[in-house]
């Protein structure tokens, strides 16, 4: 038997530690676990070579408590299911990032701006647009802070244009915003096919009175939307285009920049952050070099020293602790450095195929689940002719809420009610094909049990 030879010890080193805590043998050291949860043969069977994601599977199914298990989740709407890697993890839990708060002495907060610069370089090379600041609460309040970057850009009072396909919770969030700002928001009907209505934001435009307009990329439906010219219709009225996109997917889909954005706003969650029970996240703000000087929040810039040596600082703060506060860009933003942090690790780790590969492997497990269950003879999609990435929408001939319930009680967190007669699915690279069969498989004894008690 080799007991050692994942590890780095050698005999001499693990003798050397049984010495020092007093125990004769491995066996002795672990002779109070009982027999009962011990592996059969002493160690695990492991394979050459697992992923991460894969060795956490293992050991998660080796307690099968209630208590320790998690729910496979299906569910999206926001807040992703992403791989979010050890190191990442482990890299954020150390003292020196963990309890910092925010570099106001650039000589003692090299670390720090150092980090918040490569955040920020990766956010404007993600979102293809020029300039990122160092990052927001939540994409709900840098949506609400886009809007009135864009009000505070018109040179007379305008509407700023909010798409009905964009989350309703952050929509809610920026009407907050706006009463206490005098702002007036105006929202845009989706369309039958749940995509924005075109037709409305033409009658806006006509009117001459669009200040900006926000969609969002995929849309709340999980939609995809084509986006073609409108961002030269509001230029034409010197209108802010504002895309609300989740940054996981623009391994794959077209950036803001390419669809003309000025303005690119969203939640960084999806990039590594693990849900933890719905936040922290992080808020991601990029602009138009134009912009820059309306940016809410700290930018950091690179520089040298005095002996010519590459440093950080920050180069814009506008905000009220820094200016008077009339002037301030925004009084309620954060730098949110520490889930910046966690953003720019994963981004370094993954890289441009990584990220796409997580865009491929969610791509298409989406269109599995998607096809099992329309196969089932019990849903629709709710958008057919729609183009969906990692999300979608489907209508349920039954009881939305006792499905979800019986689900969740057989481990599975199957998607997000929208309404009583449709659920939203989602599907990231964490889901694998086995999952996809068992939540299909629960799903169909659900309807066997409804259809024998009826």
């Amino acid at each position: 038997m080799e007991p050692f030879k994942y590890f780095p010890h050698t005999a001499d080193d693990l003798q050397a530690m049984l010495h020092t805590v007093g125990a004769a043998s491995l066996a002795d050291l672990f002779a109070d676990v009982p027999e009962g949860v011990r592996l059969s043969d002493g160690y695990a069977d492991f394979p050459e070579a697992w992923t991460d994601s894969d060795l956490r599977r293992f050991f998660d199914s080796i307690d099968t408590s209630w208590d320790t298990r998690r729910l496979v989740c299906f569910a999206g709407a926001g807040c992703y299911d992403h791989y979010s890697p050890a190191v990442a993890q482990n890299i954020v839990a150390r003292s020196e990032f963990l309890t910092s708060y925010t570099p106001y002495q650039a000589e003692i907060s090299q670390g720090t701006l150092h980090y918040i610069f490569e955040y920020q370089s990766m956010i404007a090379e993600l979102t293809g647009l020029d300039i990122s600041n160092a990052s927001m609460y939540d994409g709900a309040t840098a949506t609400a802070e886009a809007v009135m970057m864009a009000w505070n850009n018109a040179k007379r009072p305008r509407s700023v244009c909010v798409s009905a396909t964009v989350d309703p919770r952050m929509r809610r969030v920026v009407d907050t915003y706006a009463h206490y700002h005098g702002i007036d928001v105006t929202t845009l009907p989706a369309t039958a096919e749940g995509t924005t209505d075109r037709a409305a934001l033409d009658a806006a435009l006509a009117q001459g009175g669009v200040a900006g307009l926000v969609v969002q990329q995929p849309n709340y439906y999980g939609i995809v939307e084509d986006f073609t010219g409108l961002a030269d219709a509001l230029h034409a009225q010197k209108g802010l285009f504002i895309i609300n996109a989740n940054p996981s997917d623009l391994g794959i889909l077209r950036t803001p920049a390419e669809w003309g954005a000025d303005i690119a706003v969203g939640e960084g969650q999806s990039l590594g952050i693990p849900m933890t029970f719905g936040g922290p996240g992080v808020g991601f703000m990029a602009c138009t070099d134009k912009l820059m000087r309306k940016l809410p929040g700290r930018i950091v810039g690179q520089t040298l020293d005095s002996r010519g040596q590459r440093c950080f600082v920050l180069t814009l703060q506008a905000r009220e602790q820094h200016i008077r506060r009339q002037k301030a860009t925004s009084n309620i933003c954060s730098n949110q450095s520490l889930m910046a942090l966690y953003a720019t690790v994963y981004l370094a780790l993954m890289g441009p195929s990584g990220l796409r590969q997580v865009g491929e492997l969610s791509y298409a497990m989406a269109h599995t689940l998607a096809d099992r269950l329309v196969a089932t003879g019990h849903f629709r999609l709710s958008y057919p002719t729609q183009p969906f990435f990692n999300e979608f929408c489907v209508d349920f001939s039954g009881d939305i809420d006792a499905l979800r319930s019986y689900c969740a009680e057989r481990g599975y967190l199957a998607g997000v009610k929208v309404n009583s007669a449709t659920i939203m699915f989602c599907a990231t690279e964490q889901r694998t094909p086995q999952e996809v069969d068992e939540l299909v498989d629960i799903i169909n004894d659900y309807i066997k049990e409804k259809e024998a008690k009826a």
